[in-house]
């Protein structure tokens, strides 16, 4: 069975490398809308999949961790980099550029790699991330599966490349929750382990 949990946020950014000339060249914004899908073939004692109550928690911080904020990507030019971090409390450094694939693909592995960490507390049971989409517009989406997410030909997401503002992290419930997340970090394919 697979269920469905919805997320939004607002975030701006430039898509270098782009062919549209406003994408790859102005910073802009876009009302994001982020579906995570889990599957499981068991429920839990209250005949569910996953608790959705349970979604709001950690996963929800980091899902809308990107809310109101700027994604630069790392490999971008420097001097903007520093630039948008000092006129910007809230921003996100990705170790990929930050478009609609790239978002699918960050997201999928911070919240896969954070479910792995979670403790089941109502009898879940070979609950995995399945998929996960994000709407960059009403009319366009991009979907990451496990097999885009660690597919080191659209570029290695290693989640110690990913950097928090200090203002990102303090609004998470558990201003700790990305070092706890970085500290259990396996660095490898949490399904393969």
């Amino acid at each position: 069975m697979i269920i469905r949990k919805l997320f939004k946020f607002e975030n701006a950014h430039i898509v270098r490398g782009c062919s549209t000339i406003k994408c790859r060249s102005s910073l802009h914004g876009h009302s994001y809308k982020v579906e995570l899908l889990f599957e499981s073939n068991f429920l839990d004692n209250g005949q569910m999949v996953y608790d959705f109550g349970l979604m709001k928690q950690n996963m929800k911080d980091l899902v809308e961790a990107f809310d109101h904020a700027i994604a630069l990507w790392g490999g971008d030019d420097k001097e903007y980099i520093e630039t948008m971090k000092k006129h910007s409390e809230r921003w996100v450094e990705l170790p990929v550029s930050p478009s609609a694939e790239q978002f699918s693909r960050v997201i999928f592995v911070m919240i896969e790699k954070l479910l792995s960490l979670t403790s089941k507390v109502n009898g879940e049971k070979e609950v995995k991330l399945y998929s996960v989409i994000v709407h960059e517009t009403d009319t366009g989406y991009a979907q990451c599966f496990v097999e885009d997410a660690y597919s080191k030909e659209m570029g290695d997401i290693d989640l110690r490349c990913i950097h928090f503002s200090s203002q990102v992290q303090k609004d998470f419930k558990d201003p700790q929750l990305w070092q706890k997340v970085l500290s259990e970090e396996l660095f490898i394919n949490p399904r393969s382990v």
